[in-house]
């Protein structure tokens, strides 16, 4: 595990993703067609994504960010805060952490003790959110919680959604509290190895062209 310590947002911190799978495209980079099994076109054109960023060294969004994400940014302060107070668990900020060969990466929204982490997710979508709230169905995510545990090593991640429009409820910040489950992160470390091969044949052909 490689910590680095520049802020989130911040160029270095782009810079240090590019080229890199991350935690939160674990979900995409999976992703397979049923009747094939073959990678559906979000992994592919992910998988493109991650080969030209190792090439270029460059980030090929250069931190572009969707309104819902600069409202994400905005609000996670002050979800971050409520958590802690609710839980009496003291957060720890954290950069961008990296696996020892440098190919996945996460961005957790805070480390907890020496076993905990925590993400934090400020919905927008109301299908989203009636989903995670009434359905308690947080699947989408799953990849990313626990492909976080494997690339930090911790024993469990604190997933949080935070609606501050429902506070008039009481229901502004929901929590769930999930276990490592090393058989999934088995599978998940399986899969992304498949994907990563998916990269390395984009970067040979490129290369190729390039020649």
């Amino acid at each position: 595990m490689i910590v680095h310590t520049y802020p989130q947002g911040s160029e270095d911190w782009l810079r240090a993703r590019a080229g890199k799978v991350t935690a939160s495209m674990f979900k995409d980079a999976r992703s397979r067609l049923k009747k094939t099994g073959e990678p559906t076109e979000a992994a592919l054109n992910y998988a493109f994504k991650v080969a030209v960023e190792a090439i270029s060294g460059i980030p090929m969004d250069e931190g572009f960010q969707t309104w819902q994400m600069r409202r994400g940014n905005e609000l996670e302060p002050e979800a971050r805060d409520l958590y802690a107070i609710r839980t009496g668990n003291t957060v720890d900020l954290c950069s961008f952490i990296t696996t020892d060969c440098e190919s996945y990466g996460a961005s957790a929204d805070g480390l907890i003790g020496e076993d905990g982490g925590l993400e934090i997710k400020c919905l927008v979508s109301p299908e989203r959110i009636r989903n995670a709230i009434l359905n308690y169905d947080i699947s989408e995510w799953i990849d990313q919680v626990q492909g976080g545990m494997w690339i930090t090593g911790r024993k469990w991640w604190d997933f949080v959604i935070y609606c501050p429009a429902l506070s008039g409820v009481g229901r502004e910040l929901t929590i769930w509290h999930i276990e490592r489950d090393e058989d999934y992160i088995a599978q998940l470390e399986s899969d992304l190895g498949a994907f990563t091969g998916i990269v390395n044949s984009f970067i040979d052909k490129l290369s190729l062209k390039a020649a």
